[in-house]
């Protein structure tokens, strides 16, 4: 004798809300790669100039 304890509308909202994380993770994740793209550019560009010298 099993009760349906699921509530619908509960279901729906905390799909949207993982459905947010999941977008905003993402974003995160862009950002760091971004930044991480651009440390190492500039760590390309300090080795050049330190070469120079």
């Amino acid at each position: 004798m099993q009760t349906n304890l699921r509530d619908p509308e509960l279901d729906e909202e905390l799909a949207g809300i993982l459905s947010a994380i999941s977008i905003v993770s993402r974003r995160l994740a862009r950002k760091l790669l971004t930044l991480q793209h651009q440390d190492a550019i500039k760590e390309e560009g300090r080795d050049v100039g330190e070469q120079d010298e």
